[in-house]
C-alpha cells in the first residue's frame, strides 16, 4: 500500500523549501550585546566566550559600525567600570563608562541602529547584586527602584533609544516609565527582562562584566522550575507600560518563550545567553558541530518559538551568513 499523503513533495528542491518555510531569520531580527571596559587601551578577550571581547571606547565604535553595516537590528550595551561601590553609583554618573559609551555610539551611528542599554546595578556594585542591599544583606527592592529611575534618565540623556531593566525588581517598569515621562523622555522605549531565570547558563557572562557577585540571585530572578510565574511577570510588566518584553535565557526556555509570545501584544525578545554561546563554540572547537549550521538552527528555533527579536553574540556573523557573506 502506497502512502496517500506525501509531505516530502514540498521538500524536493531548495527553492520549494524556501517557498513554504514557516520561520525566517533576518539580520534585522538580531541584537548584538556589547561590553565596554573603562580604562581599557585594547580589547580584552573573554576566555569563556571565544570571539567576544570587552571593548575599548574606540573599538566599540568600530564594532558598532560593522554591526550596522551587516544589517544587525540593534545593539545592547553593558558597561564594565573600574570602580565599584555599595550603591553602584557609576550607573547614574553621566561620566560613568556606560553613559559615556552610549554617547559615543549615539554620535557614531545615531539612528542607523537601535541603541539599547542594560539597566541594572550588578556591573556597578561591589557586591554584584542587581540592587542595593538592606542591613540584613537582602536586596532592597524599593530603594533599588529609585536608583533604576535615575539610571533610566541618565541612559536616555546619553542617547539610548531603549532602556532594558534586567534586575527583576518588583515594579521596576512602572517606576522607570514614570521617571522617563517626568523628565521629557516619553519616547524612550522600555524592553523589560520580564522572564529572567536564575540560570546556570549565565556563567561566562560573569567574566564578561567582571562580576563581583557574592551569593546568588535566587530571591529576585525566577526559579527555572516555574513557567506560570513567567506569564504573571510578563503581564505585570505589560500593565506597567513595557514596550517590549524578554525571556532569558532562550534555548533552555523555548516553552516559556512560546507561552509569553502567545499572551503578549508587544514585541517579544529572547536572549541567547553566554553559556548557550559557549557550549556551541566549545563543540565547534572540538569538531563536534558545524558552526554556521548550528548557530542558524539555534536562532531559527528561538524565532520559531515566538521571538520577534533575538539577542545573540553571533549577531554580526549570523547577519553575514544570512546575506551570503563568508569571512
Amino acid at each position: 500500500m502506497f502512502p496517500s499523503d506525501r509531505p516530502r513533495r514540498l521538500r524536493r528542491t531548495p527553492a520549494l523549501r524556501r517557498l513554504v518555510s514557516e520561520t525566517s531569520v533576518e539580520p534585522r531580527h538580531l541584537v548584538l550585546p556589547m561590553f565596554v571596559r573603562e580604562g581599557a587601551t585594547e580589547p580584552v578577550e573573554i576566555s569563556s566566550m571565544p570571539g567576544v571581547v570587552q571593548h575599548t571606547r574606540d573599538s566599540l565604535r568600530k564594532a558598532a559600525v560593522e554591526a550596522v553595516e551587516a544589517g544587525v537590528g540593534g545593539l545592547m550595551l553593558f558597561g564594565v567600570p573600574e570602580k565599584h561601590d555599595p550603591m553602584g553609583s557609576g550607573a547614574v554618573d553621566p561620566e560613568g563608562i556606560l553613559n559615556v559609551a552610549l554617547r559615543d555610539l549615539a554620535s557614531e551611528v545615531g539612528d542607523a541602529t537601535v541603541l539599547m542599554a542594560d539597566l541594572c546595578l550588578d556591573e556597578f556594585t561591589d557586591h554584584g547584586h542587581c540592587g542595593v542591599l538592606a542591613e540584613n544583606g537582602t536586596v532592597d527592592n524599593d530603594r533599588t527602584l529609585q536608583i533604576y529611575g535615575e539610571m533610566a534618565v541618565a541612559q536616555a540623556q546619553s542617547g539610548a533609544h531603549v532602556v532594558a531593566p534586567s534586575g527583576m525588581m518588583d515594579g521596576q517598569v512602572g517606576v522607570i516609565r514614570e521617571s522617563l515621562d517626568a523628565t521629557g523622555f516619553a519616547d524612550t522605549s522600555i524592553l523589560a527582562y520580564s522572564a529572567k531565570y536564575a540560570s546556570a547558563f549565565y556563567g561566562p557572562f560573569r567574566e564578561a562584566v567582571d562580576s563581583q557577585l557574592k551569593g546568588d540571585r535566587a530571591t529576585y530572578q525566577q526559579d527555572p522550575a516555574n513557567a506560570r510565574e513567567a506569564i504573571r511577570e510578563t503581564e505585570l510588566d505589560l500593565a506597567e507600560g513595557a514596550d517590549m518584553v524578554m525571556v532569558k535565557p532562550a534555548m533552555s526556555y523555548l516553552d516559556v518563550l512560546s507561552e509569553v509570545a502567545s499572551i503578549s501584544d508587544v514585541p517579544v525578545a529572547a536572549y541567547q545567553v553566554s553559556g548557550e554561546y559557549a557550549m556551541i563554540e566549545a563543540a565547534v572547537a572540538n569538531g563536534w558541530l558545524e558552526r554556521e549550521r548550528t548557530v542558524l538552527e539555534s536562532l531559527t528555533a528561538i524565532r520559531r518559538a515566538g521571538a520577534d527579536i533575538v539577542l545573540t553574540y553571533w549577531a554580526v556573523q549570523a547577519a553575514r551568513w544570512l546575506q551570503g557573506v563568508r569571512r
